[in-house]
Protein backbone atom coordinates (compact mmCIF):
# COMPACT_ATOMS: atom_id res chain seq x y z
CA UNK A 1 0.00 0.00 0.00
CA UNK A 2 1.34 3.71 -1.16
CA UNK A 3 1.73 6.61 1.10
CA UNK A 4 -0.86 8.37 -0.31
CA UNK A 5 -3.53 5.52 0.14
CA UNK A 6 -2.41 5.53 3.55
CA UNK A 7 -3.13 9.08 4.61
CA UNK A 8 -6.31 9.35 2.37
CA UNK A 9 -7.35 6.00 4.46
CA UNK A 10 -6.40 7.79 7.63
CA UNK A 11 -8.47 10.82 6.38
CA UNK A 12 -11.48 9.23 5.76
CA UNK A 13 -11.12 6.79 9.47
CA UNK A 14 -10.86 10.23 11.15
CA UNK A 15 -13.46 11.78 9.91
CA UNK A 16 -15.93 9.22 9.78
CA UNK A 17 -14.93 8.85 13.69
CA UNK A 18 -15.94 12.56 14.06
CA UNK A 19 -19.03 12.14 12.41
CA UNK A 20 -19.94 9.54 15.01
CA UNK A 21 -18.83 11.27 18.00
CA UNK A 22 -20.39 14.84 16.40
CA UNK A 23 -23.95 12.99 16.37
CA UNK A 24 -23.75 11.00 19.35
CA UNK A 25 -22.44 14.56 21.11
CA UNK A 26 -25.33 16.72 19.16
CA UNK A 27 -28.22 13.77 20.33
CA UNK A 28 -27.14 14.16 24.57
CA UNK A 29 -27.12 18.01 24.09
CA UNK A 30 -30.41 18.38 22.42
CA UNK A 31 -31.83 15.97 24.98
CA UNK A 32 -29.51 18.06 27.76
CA UNK A 33 -32.18 21.19 26.36
CA UNK A 34 -30.30 22.73 23.84
CA UNK A 35 -31.28 23.52 20.63
CA UNK A 36 -29.68 23.37 17.38
CA UNK A 37 -29.64 26.83 15.50
CA UNK A 38 -28.89 27.81 11.42
CA UNK A 39 -29.42 24.28 10.52
CA UNK A 40 -29.67 25.14 6.82
CA UNK A 41 -25.87 25.14 5.46
CA UNK A 42 -25.57 22.36 6.92
CA UNK A 43 -26.08 19.75 4.01
CA UNK A 44 -23.47 22.47 2.35
CA UNK A 45 -20.79 21.98 4.86
CA UNK A 46 -21.41 18.06 3.77
CA UNK A 47 -21.17 18.28 0.45
CA UNK A 48 -18.28 20.61 0.41
CA UNK A 49 -16.21 18.15 2.76
CA UNK A 50 -17.42 15.37 0.86
CA UNK A 51 -16.69 16.37 -1.86
CA UNK A 52 -12.82 17.32 -1.26
CA UNK A 53 -12.53 13.79 0.15
CA UNK A 54 -13.89 11.97 -2.33
CA UNK A 55 -12.01 14.11 -5.29
CA UNK A 56 -9.01 13.50 -3.26
CA UNK A 57 -9.45 9.73 -3.20
CA UNK A 58 -10.27 10.24 -7.07
CA UNK A 59 -6.70 12.76 -7.87
CA UNK A 60 -4.38 11.67 -5.34
CA UNK A 61 -4.38 7.86 -3.69
CA UNK A 62 -1.53 7.27 -6.49
CA UNK A 63 0.72 10.36 -6.32
CA UNK A 64 3.84 11.31 -4.48
CA UNK A 65 3.87 12.64 -1.26
CA UNK A 66 5.35 15.95 -0.24
CA UNK A 67 6.69 15.45 2.66
CA UNK A 68 6.60 19.34 4.36
CA UNK A 69 3.12 20.11 3.85
CA UNK A 70 2.38 16.87 5.18
CA UNK A 71 3.81 17.43 8.47
CA UNK A 72 1.97 20.38 8.48
CA UNK A 73 -1.04 18.93 7.96
CA UNK A 74 -0.35 16.21 10.61
CA UNK A 75 0.36 19.48 13.04
CA UNK A 76 -3.38 20.63 12.48
CA UNK A 77 -4.58 17.31 13.70
CA UNK A 78 -2.59 18.04 17.23
CA UNK A 79 -4.89 21.43 16.73
CA UNK A 80 -7.95 19.52 16.13
CA UNK A 81 -7.54 16.65 18.51
CA UNK A 82 -7.27 19.93 21.17
CA UNK A 83 -10.37 21.06 19.99
CA UNK A 84 -11.89 18.33 20.55
CA UNK A 85 -10.42 17.45 23.73
CA UNK A 86 -11.30 20.72 25.06
CA UNK A 87 -15.14 21.03 24.09
CA UNK A 88 -15.50 17.36 25.26
CA UNK A 89 -19.08 16.27 24.98
CA UNK A 90 -20.14 20.24 23.49
CA UNK A 91 -18.05 19.41 20.15
CA UNK A 92 -20.65 18.53 17.89
CA UNK A 93 -20.13 19.65 13.77
CA UNK A 94 -23.40 21.69 14.04
CA UNK A 95 -24.38 24.51 15.97
CA UNK A 96 -25.67 23.64 19.17
CA UNK A 97 -26.75 25.97 21.62
CA UNK A 98 -26.76 25.01 25.48
CA UNK A 99 -28.97 27.50 26.93
CA UNK A 100 -26.86 28.81 30.08
CA UNK A 101 -24.12 26.96 29.72
CA UNK A 102 -20.69 29.50 29.56
CA UNK A 103 -18.74 29.62 26.74
CA UNK A 104 -15.55 27.81 26.80
CA UNK A 105 -12.42 30.07 26.96
CA UNK A 106 -9.82 27.71 27.70
CA UNK A 107 -7.51 25.45 25.38
CA UNK A 108 -7.18 26.91 22.25
CA UNK A 109 -10.29 29.31 22.65
CA UNK A 110 -7.72 31.44 24.94
CA UNK A 111 -6.11 32.33 21.51
CA UNK A 112 -8.76 32.26 18.97
CA UNK A 113 -13.09 32.02 19.35
CA UNK A 114 -12.65 29.53 16.22
CA UNK A 115 -9.73 27.10 16.59
CA UNK A 116 -11.76 24.42 14.66
CA UNK A 117 -12.35 26.70 11.66
CA UNK A 118 -8.47 27.50 11.59
CA UNK A 119 -7.83 23.67 11.52
CA UNK A 120 -10.69 22.92 8.66
CA UNK A 121 -9.43 26.13 6.24
CA UNK A 122 -5.68 24.69 6.89
CA UNK A 123 -6.64 21.18 5.97
CA UNK A 124 -8.66 21.88 3.13
CA UNK A 125 -5.49 23.65 1.67
CA UNK A 126 -2.55 21.60 3.13
CA UNK A 127 -3.96 17.94 2.03
CA UNK A 128 -4.08 18.91 -1.58
CA UNK A 129 -0.40 20.50 -1.30
CA UNK A 130 0.55 17.41 -0.16
CA UNK A 131 -0.57 15.66 -2.98
CA UNK A 132 1.05 18.25 -5.22
CA UNK A 133 -2.69 19.79 -6.32
CA UNK A 134 -2.63 23.25 -5.60
CA UNK A 135 -5.11 24.23 -8.06
CA UNK A 136 -7.54 21.58 -5.63
CA UNK A 137 -6.61 23.85 -2.77
CA UNK A 138 -7.43 26.66 -3.66
CA UNK A 139 -10.98 26.20 -5.35
CA UNK A 140 -11.25 23.88 -2.51
CA UNK A 141 -10.34 27.02 0.10
CA UNK A 142 -12.72 29.06 -1.77
CA UNK A 143 -15.79 27.23 -1.59
CA UNK A 144 -14.51 26.28 2.44
CA UNK A 145 -14.64 29.95 3.01
CA UNK A 146 -17.75 30.89 1.07
CA UNK A 147 -19.64 28.07 3.35
CA UNK A 148 -17.45 29.18 6.75
CA UNK A 149 -18.32 32.55 6.54
CA UNK A 150 -22.09 31.82 6.28
CA UNK A 151 -21.45 29.19 9.25
CA UNK A 152 -18.63 31.61 11.41
CA UNK A 153 -21.48 34.42 10.89
CA UNK A 154 -24.91 32.20 11.67
CA UNK A 155 -22.38 30.81 14.69
CA UNK A 156 -21.46 34.35 16.28
CA UNK A 157 -25.09 35.48 16.06
CA UNK A 158 -25.89 32.28 17.82
CA UNK A 159 -23.65 31.91 20.90
CA UNK A 160 -25.03 36.23 21.81
CA UNK A 161 -28.16 34.84 21.67
CA UNK A 162 -27.55 32.23 23.76
CA UNK A 163 -25.41 34.97 26.07
CA UNK A 164 -28.23 36.97 26.11
CA UNK A 165 -30.61 34.05 26.93
CA UNK A 166 -28.10 32.66 29.91
CA UNK A 167 -27.60 36.36 31.20
CA UNK A 168 -31.57 37.43 31.33
CA UNK A 169 -31.50 39.73 28.88
CA UNK A 170 -34.21 38.18 27.01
Amino acid sequence: MNVGVLVLAFVTAERAGELVLARRNTERLLRNGAREVASEHYLAIVAVHAAWLAGLWLLAWNRSVHWFWLALFAALQLLRFWVIATLKQRWTTRIVILPGAPLVKSGPYRFLNHPNYVVVAGEIALLPLAFGLPVYALAFSVLNGFILAVRIRAENAALREGADLSEGRR
